[in-house]
């Protein structure tokens, strides 16, 4: 099954969409240093979400965390400039990528595979799971996740692990960065994929999986148009979330 993430976005984004009217202005600061390819597409496909759902977007250099503070919810888009330091900086309330210590929030890539799995009856607990890659938006809360529903979890990256762990995996993740890294004849047949990896690939957007890999997969999602717009929705999910929280705390 190849998963239509945009379908599951839109759905999302109707949802958010009547739950918008609750809310005043709403406001997302994105810090960001100049971009490739990838970057200026998730960007783009976040302020165009933005705009359904009446949210200003401020773009804000490295620099300009001060001014960008003034804004209900912050993105610091990776790959960017003094990223510890950023993320040491932003405060909770405001941390809709779930990016600092104790977030009010789960990583957008995370609820993504959390509603994938909740909408295909996917069930972690007892599985081995493979996280390919340990990078702050997806290995990391990706992992955390599937430990958390019971997965027996090995996390592979350039250093640590080996891709053959691959084919032995009931779920794999990818967020590598390595256009086409992993191969049909490497994974398990029926396994669930989820490819969340994604970079820039002669001018185009690639995932760490070959396409080829979707006649392997019982769940298979393509990069682009799977994972990325369902974490995209979710980013709008969490910041109506943190500014609902603060609300009730201002009560």
């Amino acid at each position: 099954m190849i998963i239509d993430g945009k379908k599951i976005a839109e759905e999302i984004i109707v949802s958010l969409e009547q739950e918008r009217a609750a809310f005043g202005p709403l406001s997302l600061g994105v810090l960001m240093s100049s971009g490739d390819a990838a970057t200026e597409s998730f960007v783009k496909i976040k302020s165009r979400v933005a705009a359904r759902l009446q949210v200003d977007v401020r773009l804000f250099k490295p620099d300009e965390l001060e001014q960008a503070l003034q804004c209900d919810g912050i993105i610091v888009q990776m790959p960017i400039d003094n990223a510890e330091a950023l993320i040491a900086a932003l405060p909770r309330e405001k941390d809709v990528d779930a990016l600092g210590e104790r977030p009010l929030v789960l990583a957008p890539v995370a609820a993504a595979i959390a509603d994938l799995f909740v909408r295909h009856s996917i069930t972690a607990a007892g599985t081995k799971a493979v996280v390919v890659g340990a990078g702050r938006l997806v290995g990391v809360p990706a992992a955390a996740l599937l430990r958390d529903l019971g997965a027996e979890v090995e996390v592979v990256t350039k250093n640590d692990g080996s891709l053959a762990g691959l084919k032995d995996a009931d779920i794999v993740i990818l967020g590598a960065g390595e256009p086409g890294i992993v191969k049909p004849e490497m994974l398990k047949e029926g396994v669930v994929l989820i490819d969340a990896g994604t970079s820039e690939a002669s001018g185009r957007i690639a995932g760490d999986a070959d396409p080829r890999c979707a006649e392997v997969a019982s769940v298979f999602t393509p990069v682009p148009g799977g994972i990325g717009p369902i974490a995209v929705a979710m980013i709008f999910k969490n910041l109506f979330a943190l500014k609902k929280a603060k609300e009730n705390s201002d009560r």
